[in-house]
């Protein structure tokens, strides 16, 4: 057997001698010479899941335009989302998420095809895995079936507590897309922004000076739509570190100076405004509207001051993850040494908070150095099980909150093995990655729901899990590109993860809305809403 390369650290560059020295901000972080920073985006709007201290003083006259004109409480009564964009062309079908043929997940490939997912002849699925005592290498603990050996599972269940698990489900989606390049439109956080996921604090925030924040780009028809319909401005503003977090309130020195009337003297600033507005412009106190979009914009930003008075009146201390015990410390999901030690924690977790309680709408999560081809199989599953403990981490503080969660990886192209095997203890006896391979690519998604775990649309009849796999690979472990719009088009693949999330609320025919993704935005290329029940996968678990 030849011997193996030793595993890299988590935050080791990687040096290929197929590929150019890296020259732009992307290829940097996805061969790990920079790190990648989280983002979040949302806007001001109103609440579904709102922190119990917030806006409780705020005088009842006012109160009543925060949930309507105005609409500037946590959260939207839409479902968080959190994305993780794996920089690199990660490994996601076969040795983490499993996929399968025609007939599902469980439809099983050939040896070959498991031999390409970098799994060997003993380690695929269906045949025992001794090394985690599975009788057929299949672990569906979260609905959605992983490999029972996956480096996101093992980060994923070390974040978990008891119970989380079961309220926990997703799909994944074999789909192509190009190797090592920033230009795939994965992001699809400005669709997500368009269906309604605001926050009461945050426009756009991300991790560079970009459309998306992310390493890959945000679709151009959904930044299109999100500025015909004049919403919050949504490009991203950096956020990966608490720092950020709590940086993004400064009520300079309007509480000191006026100690607790702050809000009072905000509130009265804001009544004035409302004075004027109804003096000059024909303000309507019975249907409490304002008759331009203009006039109402001046007045609600005057709220929005009282607001953020009232809410940080004891500083930004309350967006700080390091300061929350649900997520640092003794009982907290990162110990307080993981969280000094490693930048990827403190990132998560600052975005995870921002976004779980509402502040922002949605987040996306950069994680560099996922271009991991380097000899050897070892560094791979060290960085994948490290952002399975992110990803975990975002499903168990969600629970903590009492919240829903949609979360969805994906990665730009993906790599596959030559057969080699990796016997190390890190390499865990499995195929060496040789190369990058934009074949065997997917991405996926899953559901956190308080309430119980999600109900796929479509029965199961063969038990084959069909209904959690939205297009198929053929048996020698390649996406077929027919099986999907979503399966060679990463536009249609991000519309594919927005129409799935209006789903959740029960909105997925307003996908095909002039309004939102209409024919007549020229937004939707899915086709009809006959498509539907080809790409919704679960049945909604808000109204």
């Amino acid at each position: 057997m030849k011997k193996t390369n030793q595993p890299l650290s988590p935050d080791a560059p990687l040096f290929h001698p197929d590929h150019r020295r890296p020259r732009t901000r992307r290829e940097f972080i996805s061969q790990g010479f920079m790190a990648g920073a989280g983002t979040v985006i949302g806007a001001s709007t109103l609440n579904m899941f709102t922190p119990e201290n917030v806006i409780a003083q705020l005088a009842n006259d006012l109160e009543a335009d925060t949930t309507g004109l105005c609409n500037i409480q946590d959260g939207t009564g839409k479902i968080p989302f959190i994305c993780f964009d794996l920089a690199g062309g990660a490994n996601i079908s076969g040795s983490n998420v499993l996929i399968g043929k025609q007939g599902g997940q469980l439809d099983l490939l050939n040896t070959s095809g498991y031999s390409r997912h970098g799994l060997p002849g003993d380690r695929i699925p269906g045949l025992p895995d001794a090394i985690n005592n599975s009788t057929d290498s299949i672990d569906q603990s979260l609905g959605l079936a992983f490999h029972s050996d996956s480096g996101f599972l093992r980060g994923i269940n070390q974040s978990l507590t008891a119970g989380t698990a079961d309220n926990v489900n997703g799909a994944v989606i074999p789909s192509r897309s190009d190797n090592d390049t920033g230009n795939n439109p994965h992001n699809p956080m400005y669709g997500i922004g368009v269906a309604g996921a605001r926050g009461s604090l945050l426009a756009n925030i991300g991790s560079r000076s970009s459309e998306s924040g992310g390493n890959s780009m945000a679709p151009s028809k959904m930044i299109e739509l999100a500025a015909n319909l004049e919403v919050p401005v949504l490009r991203p503003t950096k956020i990966d570190r608490p720092s950020d977090a709590t940086g993004l309130v400064d009520t300079g020195q309007l509480t000191e100076l006026l100690g607790g009337d702050a809000v009072a003297v905000m509130e009265s600033i804001t009544r004035l405004s409302k004075a004027k507005l109804d003096g000059l412009y024909n303000y309507n106190p019975a249907s409490r509207l304002i008759t331009s979009e203009s006039q109402s914009k001046v007045y609600c930003s005057y709220l929005k001051s009282a607001v953020v008075a009232d809410d940080f009146q004891d500083g930004p201390s309350v967006l700080d993850p390091s300061q929350d015990e649900r997520i640092v410390g003794d009982s907290g999901i990162f110990s307080q040494a993981e969280w000094d030690s490693d930048s990827e924690f403190r990132k998560t977790g600052s975005v995870m908070k921002l976004v779980i309680d509402g502040r922002a709408g949605a987040g996306t999560v950069t994680m560099g150095g996922y271009d991991y081809h380097t000899g050897e199989r070892a560094t791979g599953e060290i960085r994948d099980e490290r952002a399975g403990r992110c990803m975990g981490a975002c499903l168990e503080y969600a629970r903590q909150a009492g919240k829903p969660l949609m979360m969805y990886v994906y990665s730009d192209g993906s790599l596959s093995s030559n057969g080699t095997i990796d016997t190390s203890d890190a390499g865990r006896n499995k195929g060496v990655w040789t190369g990058d391979n934009s074949s065997t690519g997917g991405a996926f998604f899953l559901v956190y729901n308080p309430n119980g775990k999600p109900v796929p649309r479509q029965a199961d009849p063969n038990g084959t899990l069909q209904n959690l796999q939205i297009g198929y690979m053929d048996a020698n472990g390649a996406v077929q590109t027919s099986s999907s719009v979503a399966a060679n088009n990463v536009n249609l693949l991000s519309q594919t993860i927005v129409l799935n999330y209006m789903a959740l609320h029960g909105e997925e025919g307003n996908f095909f809305d002039s309004a939102y993704f209409g024919n007549d935005s020229s937004i939707s290329d899915l086709g009809s809403s006959a498509v539907i029940d080809d790409l919704a996968v679960f049945e909604s678990i808000i109204t």
